[in-house]
């Protein structure tokens, strides 16, 4: 495992796609209109693509497969990624699924691979003590995992050991520790195997001290 660099840049430029997709509620969307009518675009897309995130109202997701429900998650793969080139040439800061950047960047070969990724991690952890999904992360991804237990660790109102997935290195796995205050770098898991065989370390994670003596992230 090693750990982040906090600066690294969290965004995936794409190359902008013109073409007739079909629009997050169905039908035929009209073809992207060039930048340089900037003012008209990116307010628009921005709007199309909040749309294509949003999620439909049900019951709270208790894995990753249940929080796929918006139609970014729905739709024609190829439509999504189109959609995706539009958004990120208007406005590179709008929110995406991590496994929508990989996929456009061509790290992961598909969609499919990305749920397989966060239903093979969610498989290890559902079956481990202590581990809970929450479903409500960025926008458009699936959620993340909190370790529960490490928050007996902390002297004050914190955030437990918490793990995410992300497009940033293609091990797709980040594991920030708990912490109170400021967060500590994040830990890259080189993958499924490597989650599996340090759980353990990650799980043993403890805050630490501020020059005070006092415990933090």
């Amino acid at each position: 495992m090693t750990v982040l660099d906090a600066s690294t840049n969290d965004s995936t430029s794409g190359s902008s796609n013109s073409s007739g997709t079909s629009g997050a509620h169905g039908g035929k969307r009209r073809a992207a209109v060039p930048k340089q009518r900037g003012l008209h675009v990116e307010p628009l897309i921005g709007l199309e693509w909040s749309e294509a995130l949003e999620q439909p109202g049900g019951p709270p997701a208790s894995a990753p497969a249940d929080a796929r429900r918006a139609w970014v998650h729905r739709a024609p793969e190829a439509q999504v990624i189109a959609l995706y080139h539009a958004v990120v040439a208007a406005d590179p800061g709008l929110p995406a699924p991590w496994w929508l950047r990989a996929v456009a960047a061509g790290e992961l070969s598909s969609r499919r691979e990305g749920f397989a990724v966060e239903d093979r991690v969610a498989k290890l952890l559902d079956a481990r003590p202590g581990w809970v999904f929450v479903p409500w992360g960025v926008d458009g991804d699936s959620g993340y995992w909190e370790y529960m237990p490490s928050e007996r660790t902390l002297a004050e109102p914190g955030m437990p050991t918490t793990l995410a997935h992300t497009h940033r290195h293609p091990g797709w796995i980040d594991v920030v520790g708990v912490h109170a205050g400021g967060a500590p770098e994040p830990i890259e898991v080189h993958g499924l195997a490597d989650l599996r065989a340090n759980l353990s370390r990650l799980e043993s994670l403890r805050p630490w001290p501020r020059p005070d003596g006092t415990l933090s992230g």
